[in-house]
């Protein structure tokens, strides 16, 4: 690559060493600081098999890398996470707690009518809490199209973080954004307001969308913000020698994914507080107070953002870099582009396809003026686009989690609360979370490494699709004995009739069990906890995937992309509106089903070839190219980490084990 387009685009990676805590291991490798950066150490040992060198591998403050052998045979383990990572995770968990604790509330003030003698929408323990009184279809349109507003924004989030405002100055103005959409719809469920539905439904409107605007914005970049404080830490696999005497491999890819394990952990805890809370305060005070409470939680978040602002990792925007990406496709498809679609996308698919838009292969004469970028950027590029690929198939898998605050709170007012609001029950997903992912944490997942069984990502998003299909069969199941055992049926034949209550001609304060099935709401556990094991296998992984596969330049976009897949699904599931109504709802579960397990099919069919690339996608080089707005590099200084880079990766055998390139 010509040092003029090096000019345009590449900055040194320097690296640092890993900042280790003692959690009862001994790291019996120097430590020190930081901020020393000393050339790699190379002296003579075995490094094993797949390199023709003898290598022992030390980074620049003593820090062992391992061998291929070592790679291959050693137990791998999780690094020390850093306490400030933990912050940036109560944040979100204050960020989650206005979301949750706010949309908790959505179904009941869209579709139920506002309860007798009551200016607030609370029914006490008695009468079901309401406002606006417009049915299920509408508060069903009305959620989806909130859940599609805010999960289309990271898209926009990510790609305006990434090329002009850095993750960190995108996430305060998130939080701008949302605090007006929370304001606007603590306006809606005032009193006054609500008595007239049709204004309060439209001041409603207006606030869903300022607090989409927040919420999406917000999402694309605290995730990966979370992920980059500890690769800053410790961006390579070390050796580490335990009090036993084990020597094993330090993984980041692996500590990357505990923490991710563990951001979801605290999405849960503020997802669980704020949505129980709120759904109270709806019950026995109104509205107002589930959309205020909210509201003064969400307030913390810049003021933690500030208060450890000089001790983030905030990687500064790099300019526009998509362009680039665009155009190394429209490179490689010149003069095949196809009228058949067939033909286009074989061409697409075909190998090499990223292989002849290398720099290197490309006479230097005959490069585009906008190929300011090195051969491993492309290859970041072509990984990056396979986590695309990845998450087209996401919103079959969303489809069922769709129906966790929509159709399945309309499905537990059905059934026998006593007592309890309707809108609670879904918590047990968030329940059931909390209590497995600290198990699957810290037993099942290095229980099965202990194993060396290689649970991939490719792997968790297919276990992921099974367990969705599971989860919406039991929904169906259940829906069906709510028609077949409801007191209403001899009148209406399927056991629903619109006002059960009235048609029996029972009076208003007439027991549950008068005009409701013998069904207690609690059956509904199952398909709760079903989901949130869905979610460990397949929400949690992929936003892991957005973050590793992603170039380093576009981890907001392709974190956008991973969003967008939520808010398309949620497009989709306007099309099951019409079956969202009795006595329709157990062709709706039956069908969301059936496309989760035919999308688990199809998507291991697609991907089991990409599974097998995963550790050599994970062990790509890293690209020098940072982007258009990093002028300024010390080229000699580029060279030399290229080179040691190159230099570890031919000791670990990682250059004799390709990526096959397409």
């Amino acid at each position: 690559m010509s040092s003029d387009a090096s000019r345009d685009g590449v900055e040194a990676a320097q690296d640092k060493p890993p900042v280790e805590e003692n959690h009862g291991v001994e790291e019996k490798v120097p430590n020190p600081s930081a901020e020393e950066k000393t050339p790699i150490n190379v002296a003579a040992v075995t490094s094993g098999s797949g390199s023709d060198v003898e290598e022992v591998l030390r980074g620049p403050n003593g820090e062992e890398y391992p061998t291929k052998v070592e790679l291959d045979t050693l137990r791998r383990v999780k690094g020390p996470i850093n306490w400030i990572i933990y912050t940036i995770a109560f944040i979100e968990l204050c960020e989650r707690f206005a979301y949750y604790g706010t949309t908790a509330v959505f179904v009941n003030f869209i579709s139920q009518p506002l309860p007798a003698g009551s200016t607030t929408g609370a029914g006490g323990t008695d009468l079901q809490a309401g406002a606006l009184g417009k049915g299920q279809q509408a508060s069903t349109g009305l959620v989806l199209f909130n859940s599609f507003w805010s999960y289309v924004l990271p898209l926009f989030g990510g790609w305006i973080s990434d090329t002009y405002w850095g993750k960190y100055k995108t996430i305060h103005v998130a939080i701008v954004m949302a605090m007006l959409g929370h304001i606007i719809l603590i306006v809606s469920a005032l009193p006054p307001v609500i008595a007239n539905p049709s204004g309060a439904l439209g001041v409603f409107s207006l606030g869903i969308i300022f607090f989409g605007i927040g919420v999406g914005l917000f999402k694309a970049n605290i995730s990966p913000m979370i992920a980059e404080q500890y690769e800053k830490q410790q961006p390579r696999a070390v050796i580490k020698i335990l009090n036993s005497g084990e020597r094993v491999v330090v993984d980041p890819i692996i500590t990357i994914s505990v923490i991710y394990m563990r951001y979801y952990f605290f999405i849960n805890v503020g997802s669980l507080v704020g949505s129980i809370a709120m759904v109270y305060a709806e019950k026995y005070v109104g509205f107002w107070l589930s959309f205020v409470l909210p509201t003064a939680l969400f307030m913390f978040c810049p003021f933690l953002l500030l208060a450890f602002k000089n001790k983030y990792v905030r990687t500064p925007p790099t300019g526009s870099v998509l362009g680039k990406a665009i155009g190394l496709i429209g490179l490689s498809m010149k003069g095949r582009w196809s009228l058949n679609p067939i033909t286009t996308i074989k061409n697409l698919r075909a190998p090499g396809f990223f292989e002849r838009v290398k720099p290197s292969n490309i006479p230097e004469a005959e490069r585009p003026a906008w190929m300011t970028f090195d051969d491993n950027w492309v290859d970041e590029v072509r990984r990056g686009l396979k986590a695309c690929a990845v998450f087209v198939w996401y919103p079959i898998y969303w489809l069922s989690y769709n129906q966790l605050n929509s159709n399945l709170v309309s499905q537990a007012s059905t059934m026998i609360l006593n007592g309890v609001p309707n809108d609670v029950v879904n918590n047990l997903d968030p329940i059931a979370l909390l209590i497995f992912i600290p198990i699957v944490d810290k037993f099942i997942y290095p229980a099965l490494r202990r194993a060396h069984i290689n649970l991939t990502p490719i792997k968790k998003v297919t276990i992921g699709f099974a367990l969705s299909t599971i989860s919406m069969t039991v929904a169906a199941i259940i829906q069906h004995y709510i028609y077949m055992q409801s007191p209403c049926r001899e009148i209406s034949g399927y056991g629903y009739i619109d006002d059960c209550r009235a048609a029996l001609g029972l009076p208003d304060d007439a027991p549950e069990s008068a005009y409701k099935p013998p069904l207690t709401v609690w059956i509904q556990t199952p398909a709760y906890v079903f989901i949130a094991f869905a979610e460990i296998c397949s929400s949690i992984t992929g936003l892991e995937y957005a973050f590793t596969k992603a170039p380093r330049n576009m981890r907001g976009m392709i974190t956008g992309v991973f969003w967008f897949a939520q808010a398309f699904s949620a497009a989709i599931s306007q099309a099951f509106v019409p079956l969202a109504t009795d006595p329709y709802l157990v062709w709706l579960y039956t069908t969301i089903a059936i496309l989760s397990a035919l999308g688990g099919v199809g998507f291991w069919h697609n991907f089991a070839k990409l599974d097998r690339e995963e550790e050599a996608l994970n062990a790509l080089p890293d690209s020098l190219f940072k982007g258009s707005r990093n002028q300024d590099a010390d080229f000699v200084a580029l060279e030399a980490q290229k080179a040691e880079q190159e230099k570890i990766r031919h000791a670990q055998g990682l250059d004799k084990n390709p990526v096959i390139h397409s």
